[in-house]
């Protein structure tokens, strides 16, 4: 079933897609276009994995990491699905990632992989953008690049676990204005779902509504104000976003992160 959070006539709802409409508790349908999304699940954290696709890796001229990559996502960062994201005055590289979402369904703690299923409540589509000038120094954690409000775009469905088979064999599809930018497949990933669960569960606990996200394919490429990204997950609908430049009062940022001390895989 995809779920969907939402706001229609002035009430915040939240439905079921059933066809082409989101039916809603009352059993009132609703076209998905005019309503406004909210955030598929109101996660208590987010956990985002960096270079969990050898591709991706091999286009930054990084080393493949030996065991899970991990960083924060900012609840700030958030945005649902037809959310406005703000492009930082000053920025150089700015990039999407296509990224599927595990969302999950029940806490976790020391859950061994055999198991690890069991705890995922389903998918979503992400959006892991960041301002690449603050990521040369992979030996911090990347929050200045990654953590700017409004970037982390979730949505527009909570797909639950049963719609999709195979997790590992989606393909993910990222579209600018409607060019082809990115496209990969979950099958290609390092770290598969079951190992991060069992790695992330085993010093911290994973709380109903946490989101992992599980990385992205090579394809990266700069946007801009006024670009509209289109993200696609194989069976978990488009997560759509456009971009306007910050405001005038906010000051432009400047320079690039230090290479100093840049991790080199080991």
């Amino acid at each position: 079933m995809k779920y969907a959070r939402f706001t229609a006539g002035g009430r915040a709802l939240s439905g079921h897609l059933e066809g082409e409409y989101l039916i809603d508790a009352a059993g009132v349908a609703h076209e998905p276009a005019r309503v406004q999304f909210r955030l598929p699940v109101d996660p208590p954290k987010v956990i985002a994995l960096a270079l969990n696709y050898t591709d991706h890796a091999g286009e930054l001229g990084l080393t493949q990491p030996k065991e899970p990559a991990l960083f924060w996502k900012p609840n700030t960062t958030l945005l649902p699905h037809g959310g406005t994201v703000i492009y930082p005055r000053g920025a150089q590289f700015m990039h999407y990632e296509v990224e599927l979402g595990v969302i999950i369904g029940r806490d976790a703690r020391r859950v061994k992989a055999a198991h690890a299923m069991d705890y995922v409540g389903g998918y979503t589509i992400g959006n892991d953008l960041v301002v690449r000038d603050y990521v040369t120094n992979t030996f911090r954690p990347p929050l200045r690049g990654k953590g700017w409000d409004t970037f982390g775009p979730l949505g527009p469905y909570y797909v639950t676990a049963d719609e999709i088979p195979d997790p590992h064999d989606l393909t993910l599809s990222a579209h600018v204005n409607g060019e082809l930018r990115q496209q990969g497949n979950t099958r290609d990933m390092i770290f598969s779902i079951p190992e991060l669960v069992e790695h992330i569960s085993r010093f911290m606990t994973l709380q109903q509504g946490d989101v992992i996200l599980t990385g992205t394919p090579r394809g990266i490429s700069h946007v801009h104000p006024g670009d509209v990204m289109t993200l696609e997950v194989q069976g978990l609908g488009q997560l759509v976003n456009d971009i306007q430049e910050e405001d005038d009062g906010a000051e432009p940022i400047s320079g690039q992160e230090s290479r100093e001390g840049e991790w080199d895989g080991r």
